[in-house]
């Protein structure tokens, strides 16, 4: 990888770390008030509500998105051609969500998700017309969109949603956050992009590339998709509304770490990938590279998530949440299944091989639904954290093995760049479990004694892991110091730089 190309990944890795920290604290305090005012049964409502708008927002992109940041030529012609096929396509899922409402509310028993899912089928045509300026952006690596567009969005929707919820509008306070957050999304989008439409000529011939190229995408994301609504479907109709809202917040914050590879690292990575596709030996080089870093980072936010997911959860959100925080221990093992599945997938799509992708996403929704129905049937509300533990990391490992011919690497490198953060973070979280459960208990504290508690808990985390890891691999262990500072130095005034 260039210096050029590696600084410019660089720079949006850390606006975009900068801007995480500054997003998931927001919704942090959005999720505590709305934890504080909803009760679990009114944010299971809105979940189920949305479910199907969910679903058909990938049908809206339809992997024409993904063409357009991989392409290299004909690219003003292909940017028309995105912008009024996904707008088009968007206006026709929003009349299809608003039709098929009643059927989602017949499915959950509740006219009130029913009325949910009528209301949100806007979005979908909202959404639609963020797909040209978000690859536009992507493809410039750039540092704006992420400093502004993502904490907009976090900030317009804990305002109106907290404040709808003060004012006892109940579910209804998260279906207006919903809108006043896409609407903030698109303003602050087309505020930071010059592209405009009617530049240049839509192209049918252009249409059908990209179409070849996202069909896989597509196919893959509507697997995910049936996944969530089956759990949706299970959790909410199968157990009660309240523990799809347990569920809810749970998957909420046990999505974390898979947020902050995506955010941080894969945004960058797929465009890094497709410039580097035509250099084999460079791109292997960054591709390994990427795999030990997002590894590194997601081994150690799943630690965390086991040994610290229940107190966590019960001191942020009240006692009446400790369900959700035992499904964000369930579901611990999303993280590192992010990990390898998302450079994984970053390093296919952009070496156009994305018909390989197929076959991960016929893993995904058949092991996803089976270990869903027979685990839930089993062991209830964790059953269902644990088939998405189980899943995610079982699709992990097949997206990797499905990438290694594709950048050229050997079993053994992948083991290389995966396995030496695994164990140091199964010590650090032992140490973290047995100090937390065995000696502060935060959750039997009052509030700023618990939080204390529970800072103590990471810190001690953190130091045990970076001993581990500079025991196992100094090289990462100095690696993970130099990216703590660099991030320091550009969060804190007068850090170092």
């Amino acid at each position: 990888m260039t210096p050029s190309l590696r600084g410019r990944i660089g720079k949006v890795a850390s606006a975009s770390a900068v801007a995480l920290v500054f997003g998931e604290a927001v919704t942090l305090v959005q999720t505590v008030a709305l934890a504080r005012l909803l009760s679990p049964a009114e944010v299971g409502i809105f979940m189920a509500g949305t479910v199907i708008t969910l679903f058909l927002g990938n049908f809206v992109e339809g992997g024409l998105r993904s063409g357009l940041v991989q392409r290299e030529h004909q690219v003003p012609e292909a940017a028309e051609t995105v912008f009024w096929a996904t707008a088009g396509t968007g206006l026709l899922m929003s009349v299809v969500t608003l039709l098929t409402a009643p059927v989602v509310g017949l499915a959950f028993d509740s006219a009130e998700i029913g009325a949910v899912a009528a209301a949100s089928s806007g979005v979908l045509f909202l959404f639609s017309l963020t797909n040209v300026p978000e690859a536009v952006l992507q493809r410039e690596f750039s540092v704006w969109r992420r400093v502004v567009v993502g904490p907009s969005v976090s900030v317009t929707f804990a305002l109106v949603a907290v404040g709808g919820a003060l004012a006892g509008w109940g579910v209804w306070s998260m279906v207006a956050g919903l809108y006043a957050s896409y609407v903030a999304w698109l303003v602050t989008l087309w505020s930071i992009t010059d592209w405009r439409p009617r530049r240049a000529r839509a192209s049918y011939r252009i249409w059908r590339e990209l179409a070849r190229y996202g069909l896989p995408l597509v196919v893959g994301s509507i697997g995910a998709r049936i996944q969530q609504v089956l759990e949706a479907l299970v959790v909410g109709r199968g157990l009660s509304e309240a523990a799809l809202g347990q569920f809810r917040y749970g998957q909420r914050i046990a999505q974390i770490p898979g947020r902050a590879i995506v955010e941080v690292g894969a945004i960058a990575l797929f465009p890094a990938f497709s410039r580097l596709a035509g250099e084999p030996a460079r791109l292997r080089l960054a591709f390994l590279r990427s795999l030990r870093w997002s590894v590194t980072g997601a081994a150690a936010l799943t630690g965390l998530m086991l040994a610290l997911g229940v107190p966590s959860v019960t001191v942020v959100l009240g006692e009446q949440w400790r369900e959700a925080g035992v499904v964000v221990t369930a579901m611990a093992g999303l993280g590192v299944g992010k990990a390898l599945t998302s450079v994984s997938e970053e390093v296919i799509k952009g070496g156009g091989r994305t018909r390989r992708l197929t076959w991960y996403f016929a893993v995904e929704l058949v092991l996803g639904v089976v270990s869903l129905l027979a685990l839930t049937l089993w062991l209830g509300l964790v059953g269902v954290g644990l088939s998405v533990s189980l899943t995610a990391v079982v699709v992990g490992v097949t997206c990797l093995g499905l990438s290694a011919d594709v950048v050229g690497v050997r079993a053994r490198e992948l083991a290389a760049a995966v396995v030496p953060p695994l164990p140091c973070a199964a010590v650090a979280t032992a140490a973290c479990w047995a100090l937390e459960h065995l000696v502060l208990h935060s959750d039997d504290r009052h509030l700023l004694l618990a939080l204390l508690f529970l800072t103590v808990d990471t810190v001690v985390f953190g130091l045990v892991y970076l001993a581990a890891l500079g025991v196992v691999t100094p090289w990462t262990a100095r690696g993970v110091l130099g990216a703590a500072r660099l991030v320091a130095g550009r969060v804190l005034p007068g850090g170092p730089r």
